[in-house]
């Protein structure tokens, strides 16, 4: 096989290969009774309130149970103080859980409540190499705006994705 064949046959793969998961990642937008999040319309105070320290993650993401207890520990929130009013924090609660992940991989709590360790997650970030996500503009797989430039849209589909350099 020729050079510039050996060059670009992995740009080929990767091309389809990338093509094959953005379908997919866009079908999945309708998963989990139809449930999406272009369809889902954020609560305000969750977007005010959360949004204010990272971005506010589609409540698809975790399970009720996640969620519950994420909720019940907020003075200790991943060592911060994320306390709220008693009103502010049943109207978070409440629409966390009516809008909970049910489908593949987001039924069951994962370790620490933790997003990046669900099997949904990992499943779709396993083409990131650990040296990826140590990137200084990533700093670490939480900080989902770093590559989707739409995650405060709660938009993370495949064509969305910008990888920082």
């Amino acid at each position: 096989m020729n050079r510039k064949l050996k060059l670009l046959l992995p740009l080929v793969l990767l091309a389809g290969l990338t093509a094959a998961t953005a379908t997919r990642a866009d079908d999945d937008e309708g998963e989990e009774g139809g449930r999406s999040a272009a369809r889902t319309p954020i609560l305000p105070a969750y977007q005010e309130e959360c949004g204010a320290c990272h971005v506010p993650y589609p409540a698809r993401l975790l399970p009720a149970d996640s969620w519950q207890h994420l909720m019940m520990t907020l003075p200790t929130h991943f060592r911060t103080d994320a306390s709220l009013d008693a009103a502010t924090t049943q109207k978070i609660s409440t629409w966390l859980k009516a809008n909970a992940g049910t489908g593949r991989g987001r039924t069951e709590r994962p370790p620490e409540d933790r997003i990046t360790r669900t099997p949904w997650f990992i499943r779709e970030h396993d083409e990131v190499s650990a040296a990826t996500w140590k990137r200084p503009a990533i700093k670490n797989a939480s900080n989902c705006a770093a590559c989707h430039t739409k995650a405060a849209e709660g938009d993370y589909r495949e064509r969305n994705v910008r990888i920082p350099r």
